[in-house]
């Protein structure tokens, strides 16, 4: 039997395991005995890499029911700068999971960049998880995230694109009331001072993530960075997919609290 290789991003790890990525996704987020509840997120490896990884690490025994073990939840194989050492084309989809356990699969796809100017809000999660409003668009915000010539920069970066409504046009707009998040004063302040200093071209609104995101937030979707242009776009199913062919995982997320 083949185990299965995971990218942890919550916190950030590299696990394998004999589970398939939505009984992973569950035993995550409520564990073995179904008395944890947390959400998570997750990339697969393909299978070609996930075999290279765990033949490089000598681990494949630790995951392997004919050794006499039996079938194994969850092996640690690193826990430390994983993501940055993973190749993007080896990440063969994102996974995102409810605190019930429920499993949301994305897939790669081509990326559209939208028509500007315009403000955007994006949440980080791994490695670092500040909440940043800029003026750059997705694939220009991971070119310079990622680029070492800057004076803060990652070697890597998994973040998302979360609704703004109309404050991605005006700073100043009302009728914003079903925007879930604290502070919108703060965010409007963070917007404004973008507007007015043209060179600044990102503003941190909270340091890192003090709780479950509410998924319904996320926009277009998450974005992988990786230092020397590297980038992929895993988007988000249509509301009226969700609400049909995603149904049972929508109902889930709707009823997680986050911020």
């Amino acid at each position: 039997m083949q185990p299965f290789v995971y990218v942890s991003l919550m916190p950030e790890a590299l696990v394998a395991s004999n589970l398939g990525a939505e009984e992973f996704g569950a035993y995550l987020a409520v564990g073995s005995q179904k008395r944890a509840r947390g959400q998570a997120l997750f990339f697969k490896l393909d299978e070609k890499y996930a075999a290279e990884r765990l033949e490089v690490l000598g681990q494949r025994a630790l995951v392997d029911p004919n050794g006499g073990r039996g079938v194994r939840r969850s092996a640690y194989l690193s826990i430390y700068r994983v993501l940055e050492q993973i190749a993007p084309e080896a990440l063969e989809s994102l996974h995102l999971v409810t605190d019930e356990g429920r499993v949301l699969t994305l897939l790669p796809a081509d990326y559209q960049p939208e028509p500007g100017p315009r403000f955007h809000l994006y949440q980080e999660f791994c490695p670092v998880t500040p909440r940043v409003v800029s003026t750059l668009e997705p694939r220009d915000f991971a070119a310079r995230i990622t680029d070492p010539r800057e004076v803060v920069s990652l070697p890597a970066l998994l973040f998302a694109d979360l609704e703004l409504a109309r404050l991605a046009d005006d700073p100043e707009a009302t009728g914003i009331d079903d925007l879930p998040y604290p502070n919108l004063e703060h965010l409007r302040d963070c917007l404004r001072e973008l507007r007015e200093k043209p060179h600044k071209t990102t503003k941190t609104v909270i340091r890192y993530l003090q709780q479950d995101v509410l998924y319904r937030t996320i926009r277009r979707g998450f974005y992988l960075a990786t230092a020397g242009g590297g980038f992929r776009h895993f988007p988000m199913p249509s509301r009226e997919q969700l609400e049909t062919t995603h149904y049972a995982w929508w109902r889930s997320a709707l009823s997680s609290f986050g911020a």
